[in-house]
C-alpha cells in the first residue's frame, strides 16, 4: 500500500510543477527574444551569487554526503562553475549574431542566414554526485541561449537542494530559474512534461526511462549518461606518471564521479609495479580515511551496500583484491569505502558489467596498444578514455581508432573543466553535447532563413515546363 504522506508530498510537488512550468512558458511568450545585454546580465548575477553562496553550498554538500571534502567541492562544483559562466558572458554576444551561409547561383540574387532563437523552458534533472555543478552547468547554457529553466534536485542531496533553491530564487523571478527539491516520484513527472528541451544527468537505466517519456512529447533530450570509462597504459609510459594520476581521478569525491576512470587496462608485465605505485600515491593523498575530513564518504547506505556487493561477488568468483587502507584503519561502522583495486577479474564479474561509480578499481591485463583497441571496442562506447603514452603518433592512433565522449591524454578528469571544450556522451554513455558554444547551440533553435529582394529570379522555372530555361538549367547543374 502507497504510503498516504508520500503520495500527498508528490500531489504537491506534482502541482507545484505544473504551476511553475505554466509561469515561465507565459513568461516566455512575452520576450522570446532577450537581449545580449540580458542574457549577460543573468550569467553575471548567477556568478556574484554562486561566489557568494559557495560556502553554504559546501557546508551542505558536505551534510549530505556526511563527509565531503570541502576542497573537492570548491575544485569540482564552485571553480567549473564561476569559470563556465565567465567564458559564456564574454561571448555570448558573438553567439547570438546571426551566421552568413551561401546561396546557390541558380537561387540568386538571395542572402541566407541562420539564426539563432531560445528554445523556451528548459527542464533540468540533476544527478546527486555533483549536485551544484551539474545545475548550474546546463543552467548556464540555457541562460546564454535566453531561455528559461526549472531545476529538478535529486531526492539524495536535499540538505544542497535547499540552499541552491534558496539562491537561485533571491537571484531570479521565479517565472525565469526554479528549483524543485526531489521528493520520490517528482522524476516521472517531470520527464513527461513538454519542456522545449529536457535535459537529463544519471545513469544509462535512468536515462532511458527519461527519453521514453520525453518521446510522448516529441521532447528534444540531452543525456549525459556514463558507462565503463578505461584508462589505458601504454608499455612505453611510466609507470608512476599514470598510477598517480590514475589514482586521483579515481579516489575523488570517492570515486563517485560518472567520467571517472572504471577499470585500468595495463601491460600483464607492468601489473606488480602498477599496483605498487597505486598504492603508493593513494597513500600520499591520504594517509588516513576514516576520520580524514578530505576523504569523501560513499552518498548513503544504499549505494554504500551495492559497492559492498560488486567487491564480494568478485571476490566470489576468483579476484584478487587488493585494499588500498594506508592508515589501516576500521572502516566497519562508516559509509567511507577505502580504495580497492581487483586483480584477476573475469568477464561475468558484476564488476565488469555495470558502471562501478565507487572506489573499486579493475585492472584488466593488456599488452598493446591495439589489443586495448580491441577491448574497447568489443564494448560500449564509453563516456570518457584516458589513455597514458608520451608518444603522440600512437595516442593519435588510438584516439582514432576508438569512440568515447571524450577523452584525455596522460590525466584523467580534468577535460570536463575545460571551458571551450565540448562535453558529452556517445550511444550508451549520452547523446547531445554541453558547455561552450555547443551548450547555446544545444539549447538554441537555429533557424535557416533565405531572403529574397523585389526582383523574383524564380519566377523563370514556373510552369509550364518543358521550355527552354528548364533545359538550360538541367544542361548546366545536372552533367
Amino acid at each position: 500500500m502507497a504510503n498516504p504522506t508520500h503520495v500527498d508530498d508528490l500531489t504537491s510537488e506534482t502541482s507545484e510543477l505544473d504551476r511553475i512550468f505554466d509561469v515561465q512558458r507565459e513568461a516566455y511568450t512575452r520576450n522570446r527574444m532577450p537581449t545580449a545585454e540580458e542574457r549577460i546580465g543573468h550569467l553575471h548575477r548567477l556568478e556574484r551569487a554562486l561566489i557568494d553562496y559557495q560556502d553554504h553550498l559546501a557546508m551542505a554538500l558536505n551534510a549530505d554526503f556526511g563527509c565531503r571534502s570541502g576542497d573537492e567541492s570548491r575544485l569540482a562544483e564552485m571553480f567549473p562553475s564561476v569559470e563556465g559562466i565567465r567564458y559564456s558572458a564574454k561571448r555570448v554576444k558573438k553567439w547570438m549574431k546571426p551566421s552568413r551561409r551561401q546561396v546557390g547561383l541558380l537561387f540568386q540574387p538571395a542572402r541566407a542566414r541562420v539564426l539563432y532563437q531560445p528554445l523556451g523552458v528548459v527542464g533540468i534533472i540533476t544527478p546527486w554526485n555533483y549536485p551544484v555543478y551539474l545545475s548550474i552547468g546546463p543552467l548556464t547554457s540555457a541562460l546564454a541561449a535566453g531561455n528559461r529553466a526549472v531545476i529538478k534536485m535529486s531526492k539524495f542531496t536535499p540538505r544542497t537542494a535547499e540552499p541552491l533553491r534558496t539562491v537561485l530564487a533571491k537571484t531570479f523571478d521565479e517565472d525565469h530559474v526554479t528549483v524543485l527539491e526531489g521528493a520520490p516520484g517528482l522524476g516521472a513527472a517531470f520527464s513527461k512534461k513538454s519542456w522545449d528541451h529536457l535535459f537529463f544527468t544519471g545513469s544509462t537505466q535512468v536515462g532511458r526511462h527519461v527519453m521514453r517519456a520525453a518521446a510522448e512529447n516529441l521532447t528534444p533530450v540531452t543525456l549525459e549518461l556514463g558507462g565503463k570509462s578505461p584508462a589505458i597504459i601504454s608499455p612505453f609510459v611510466p609507470i608512476q606518471d599514470a598510477a598517480e594520476r590514475i589514482a586521483f581521478g579515481k579516489v575523488f569525491n570517492a570515486g563517485q564521479t560518472c567520467i571517472a576512470p572504471d577499470y585500468v587496462l595495463c601491460p600483464e608485465n607492468r601489473l606488480d609495479d602498477f599496483e605498487a605505485a597505486f598504492t603508493a600515491a593513494v597513500g600520499r593523498m591520504y594517509p588516513t580515511m576514516q576520520k580524514n575530513p578530505q576523504y569523501t564518504s560513499v552518498i548513503n547506505d544504499g549505494e554504500h551496500a551495492r559497492l559492498t556487493a560488486l567487491l564480494q561477488d568478485a571476490e566470489d568468483k576468483g579476484a584478487r583484491i587488493v585494499k588500498v587502507n594506508p592508515g589501516g584503519e576500521d572502516f566497519e561502522e562508516s559509509r567511507k569505502m577505502p580504495v580497492h583495486l581487483l586483480l584477476n577479474v573475469r568477464d561475468d564479474m558484476e564488476v565488469m558489467n555495470e558502471e562501478i561509480f565507487g572506489p573499486l578499481l579493475p585492472v584488466v591485463p593488456c599488452d598493446t596498444p591495439a589489443a586495448a583497441i580491441d577491448y574497447v571496442n568489443a564494448r560500449p562506447r564509453p563516456l570518457a578514455l584516458y589513455y597514458f603514452d608520451y608518444d603522440p603518433d600512437r595516442a593519435d592512433h588510438l584516439l582514432a581508432q576508438t569512440h568515447s565522449g571524450g577523452a584525455v591524454i596522460n590525466d584523467t578528469l580534468v577535460h570536463v573543466a575545460q571551458d571551450d571544450l565540448p562535453f558529452g556522451g556517445v550511444g550508451p554513455s549520452g547523446m547531445g553535447m554541453y558547455h561552450s558554444h555547443e551548450g547555446f547551440l544545444a539549447l538554441s533553435k537555429a533557424k535557416g532563413v533565405l531572403y529574397k529582394p523585389r526582383f523574383n529570379s524564380g519566377k523563370y522555372v514556373y510552369p509550364p515546363y518543358g521550355r527552354f530555361v528548364h533545359g538550360l538549367i538541367y544542361r548546366l547543374f545536372l552533367r
